[in-house]
């Protein structure tokens, strides 16, 4: 039997501080939707991480590729990983609840199976991959809401919106492992982030006009906290968990990061999400429960005497 990873306390305590980061990255990026528009936003996002990152990896004097061919794949995969997703769940949260966006977000392990499973012959659909995607995708429906399809309106196509970037997600992770294996991931991280800003930032100036510097304090304080703190910082602190815990034990990370958002969405901008929502999250949670494995595996494995 794979001996499988073991979660040290240190481990245990990056992941939940990982989970707080993002969870509250949901709220800072709505208050900066107050003053600014969603391509902005994402502009300020990747712009500023770029920086951070490329500022890091100078420091740790970490090789960077010169090969055209990865600053193409650099720039394909900004455009999955950070331009549709970020763009897309941005509009999303003008039209519905930062508790919801988290919870639809939650889905992207979902649809993650599903295309490694579509272009990968060693990821194949097995049948608990199966059980626990139908699992998931009745959780993502249950919390949306037939009314989403019966009367489409903004709020309706909010929630597309952020489920479509959950699927660009889910093709960035088949990108990466195809094009960007065997680099370093900090620097793969900023070629990505500084693909992803060659395109955000003229594409917000053309649709949304110059970036104004004249923004509220509040605002100001959202942007750095989601671009440097939930985005560059962030990304650092996923890699060193991923190489202490494994990539199973980070999707405890997705199932800990919606009730962060959840809670702050209700303590600062006194969201109430409806019921469905909460229910759709639990069933998605037990999808995500299946899919990850181990939980069954340890309950099917013999017991020693």
């Amino acid at each position: 039997m794979t001996p499988q990873m073991t979660m040290s306390s240190r481990a245990w305590g990056e992941l939940i501080l990982l989970s707080l980061i993002w969870g509250a990255s949901f709220l800072s990026i709505r208050i900066a939707l107050n003053e600014i528009g969603p391509l902005t936003t994402v502009a300020h996002r990747v712009g500023w991480a770029m920086l951070v990152l490329w500022t890091y990896i100078a420091l740790r004097r970490l090789s960077v590729p010169r090969a055209p061919r990865i600053w193409a794949a650099f720039l394909v995969m900004g455009i999955l990983n950070n331009v549709i997703p970020f763009s897309l769940m941005a509009w999303g949260q003008l039209h519905i609840e930062t508790g919801l966006t988290s919870i639809l977000n939650a889905a992207t392990a979902v649809f993650g199976v599903i295309a490694a499973a579509i272009f990968f012959a060693d990821e194949r659909l097995t049948l608990r991959k199966a059980v626990g995607t139908a699992i998931g995708f009745l959780g993502v429906a249950t919390a949306v809401g037939l009314s989403a399809l019966t009367s489409f309106d903004l709020r309706s196509l909010g929630q597309l919106a952020v489920i479509g970037g959950t699927i660009s997600y889910a093709l960035a992770g088949v990108w990466a492992r195809h094009m960007l294996r065997g680099l370093t991931p900090q620097v793969a991280a900023a070629g990505m982030l500084t693909g992803s800003s060659l395109v955000m930032i003229p594409a917000a100036y053309l649709i949304e006009g110059p970036f104004r510097f004249d923004l509220q304090p509040q605002t100001w304080i959202a942007i750095a906290y989601y671009a440097m703190i939930a985005t560059a910082v962030a990304y650092l602190l996923y890699y060193r968990v991923l190489a202490m815990a494994g990539s199973g034990n980070l999707m405890l990370c997705t199932l800990l990061v919606a009730p962060v958002a959840i809670v702050l969405g209700a303590i600062v901008l006194n969201e109430d999400l409806p019921l469905r929502a909460y229910l759709g999250f639990g069933i998605l949670a037990v999808g995500l429960v299946i899919l990850d494995g181990r939980l069954i595996a340890r309950k099917n494995s013999p017991r020693r005497a």
